[in-house]
């Protein structure tokens, strides 16, 4: 499935709501297409009350976050519509059960770890901290840093602009982890104003990392998921 196809598939009649783009919804849970720039949840300050799950709850009243996406990040975001469902949404992810899959163009191009998996995944295996004089960012930390974990495989190279196309999937979901795992791999990805130097920051109008794929077992019906969104860059 892929987020064209299934815009208007919401059995209770909602249809595509204005303000958000309505991926799939049915009685236990919502998945969403969150655009850059816009925050996942409400920040602090009456400036940051507009969000994805605020926009999905004045439609959706029962929605309820289950994770989370950084607001420069676009791509699938899943919500569940109980509490019942948004614990048993969040076990899968705690056992690591809920596959995510990410596209990002970064800086350069990185090479594949010596002995690399099949398909050309690497395992980026680096702990993550909040770095607190400077918070929200994080740092890598071997001492403090709590266990972190990102798969990568390289795309496409592209020479022109001296940059790489590459698959993410988060083992761990720590915040800023693609991020953070790919500026200590040597290759921010384009566009990213916190972890970037300023001529990769200036290279994209955006941070190019989209949330482009999730699957899981319906908690429910026990019958497998799969939802696609393609990147838009």
């Amino acid at each position: 499935m892929n987020a064209a196809q299934q815009q208007n598939h919401d059995p209770a009649g909602h249809g595509v709501p204005d303000g958000f783009e309505l991926v799939h919804a049915d009685a236990a849970l919502l998945v969403l297409a969150k655009p850059a720039g816009l925050l996942a949840v409400p920040g602090k300050g009456e400036d940051k009350q507009d969000c994805l799950s605020a926009r999905v709850q004045a439609s959706y009243p029962d929605a309820l976050v289950v994770h989370r996406l950084d607001m420069a990040t676009s791509g699938l975001m899943l919500m569940a519509r109980s509490i019942s469902i948004q614990r048993a949404l969040g076990a899968l992810f705690e056992r690591r059960e809920i596959h995510k899959r990410y596209v990002a163009v970064v800086d350069g191009r990185p090479t594949a770890a010596p002995g690399a998996g099949p398909g050309g995944w690497s395992l980026i295996d680096l702990p993550i901290v909040v770095d607190w004089p400077r918070r929200p960012l994080r740092i890598i930390d071997a001492e403090r840093g709590k266990a972190s974990q990102t798969r990568w495989r390289a795309v496409a190279f592209d020479a022109p602009t001296h940059s790489t196309r590459v698959e993410l999937e988060p083992v761990t979901g720590r915040s800023h982890q693609l991020r953070v795992h790919l500026q200590a791999l040597g290759h921010p990805i384009l566009g990213d104003r916190l972890y970037a130097p300023e001529d990769v920051q200036a290279s994209a109008p955006r941070l190019l990392l989209h949330a482009c794929a999730l699957g899981l077992v319906h908690p429910v019906s026990g019958l497998p998921l799969q939802f696609n969104s393609p990147a838009p860059f």
